[in-house]
């Protein structure tokens, strides 16, 4: 029997969920909020690289890395280094009180390492809404506007302001009242389901262009009371769609020609996860505000908003995190950009163009599969009834991605109906097959 280091597959050893997994299950039910969305029962014990050993000793290969999060792979050692050797040098001291080093050092990186050669001054919290929070603070206090525009599929955060941007699903804005900002959803730039009326030989990105400025801007949302346009460079939950090579620029255009804010969301897409450090770069579009988090810093909770330097000219006050910039976290941050920087970027273009590759074979041999999509190691699997209506079939993505589960391969759904894939950066053409003929073997099994 090999250990979890010694095995790079899968070995399934009890039943699921084995009998201490279930203990914990019961202890879960009783004392965590059942807001929580699980799909099957992994209870997690330990993990190297791209492994997950479960509590009964069960391993599986992991190909969500906790929603992108863990990019450099679990249990890094050169991250669990530098770790706990900042932990014992200290581990806080409040950033918005207090100087240290940290906190200059990785805005410095963030600097050399984002879209645009201008100076961009950076503002920490501890995950990728309390970016987006500051991202829409300093673009309402910058441009004194008060409405914004987000996209329908939108995922941006579960805080109120952060809320009132996401548009993902019913579920995460029922029961809470009212939007706490003025925000308006319009289409994304999805090319396989745009709802918006089509012009002939006109793109997702051009018809959401068009709607944005020849209906929004002189109904809803004059362009003068606008303060900015938020938008993910890919979406993440609202199922990995990668847009129209257009819309980014055309956004930007849009920006620009009224005095609008343009921020971008990369805290799911962010970190190499594209094949380029930032999904944005794939445009050559250069945003005013860059919100980051998840991959960010290797594990532990870190989020940074990411502005134009003329765009933070608030005063002392204005906004501020207690664990924000914390030092751990930074030092953790720092590594693992040393880590993708020194292969694992390259890793995810090279691997990430095969799996594309080989899952567009799926597509041709299962008629349940309208759509493969994706940059790097951010893909997304579209699940249907039809190809004609593109009908969506949650039903039958969810009992893909726990027979997948059953059998040693960790994913989860995106959006209404697809499967994605965002393993660790560090996997091999070895795991990759091995996912792709599970995924297979799981359509096989499911699709009648």
């Amino acid at each position: 029997m090999q250990t979890l280091s010694e095995t790079k597959l899968p070995e399934i050893r009890t039943e699921l969920p084995g009998p201490r997994a279930k203990e914990i299950l019961e202890k879960d039910q009783r004392y965590i909020s059942p807001s929580y969305t699980r799909s099957y029962p992994l209870v997690m014990k330990r993990g190297n690289g791209a492994m997950i050993e479960d509590v009964d000793g069960n391993i599986f290969l992991d190909f969500n890395a906790g929603v992108a999060v863990a990019a450099t792979g679990h249990g890094n050692p050169e991250i669990a280094e530098v770790i706990a050797r900042q932990a014992r040098e200290f581990t806080h001291i409040c950033g918005a009180d207090y100087y240290y080093p940290h906190i200059t050092d990785l805005a410095e990186k963030l600097n050399d390492v984002t879209p645009g050669s201008h100076l961009k001054k950076a503002h920490y919290g501890n995950s990728g809404a309390e970016a987006i929070e500051g991202a829409i603070k300093a673009a309402l206090y910058s441009t004194r506007r008060s409405k914004l525009i987000a996209f329908q599929g939108a995922f941006h955060g579960r805080t109120l302001g952060a809320l009132s941007l996401t548009a993902s699903r019913a579920a995460q804005r029922r029961g809470f009242g009212p939007q706490a900002l003025d925000v308006t959803h319009v289409p994304y730039a999805n090319p396989l389901r745009c709802p918006l009326d089509r012009r002939a030989g006109e793109s997702p990105g051009k018809r959401v262009a068009r709607y944005i400025e020849e209906s929004l801007f002189k109904t809803t949302v004059p362009a003068g009371d606008c303060a900015a346009i938020v938008v993910e460079a890919v979406q993440g939950e609202g199922g990995y769609v990668v847009p129209s090579p257009d819309f980014l620029p055309e956004l930007r255009r849009i920006c620009d020609e009224n005095g609008i804010v343009l921020i971008v969301d990369e805290v799911q897409s962010g970190m190499g996860r594209t094949g380029k450090m930032w999904a944005v770069e794939h445009t050559g579009v250069v945003p005013d505000i860059m919100c980051m988090a998840k991959a960010l810093a290797g594990g532990l909770p870190l989020g940074v908003t990411l502005a134009r330097a003329e765009l933070m000219k608030w005063p002392v006050g204005a906004h501020a995190s207690t664990f924000g910039g914390n030092p751990v976290a930074i030092a953790a941050s720092l590594k693992t950009f040393e880590l993708i920087e020194n292969g694992l970027i390259d890793n995810a273009a090279v691997l990430g163009a095969y799996i594309l590759d080989r899952l567009r074979e799926l597509k041709q041999k299962h008629s349940c599969v309208v759509d493969v999509r994706g940059l790097g190691l951010m893909i997304g699997l579209e699940i249907a009834k039809d190809r004609e209506t593109l009908e969506p079939w949650p039903e039958l993505r969810e009992e893909i991605v726990v027979d997948c589960f059953n059998h040693g391969l960790v994913l989860l759904g995106a959006g209404e109906s697809a499967v994605r894939l965002s393993p660790p950066l560090m996997i091999e053409r070895e795991q990759a097959d091995f996912a792709i003929n599970t995924i297979d073997q799981a359509i096989q099994r499911c699709f009648r």
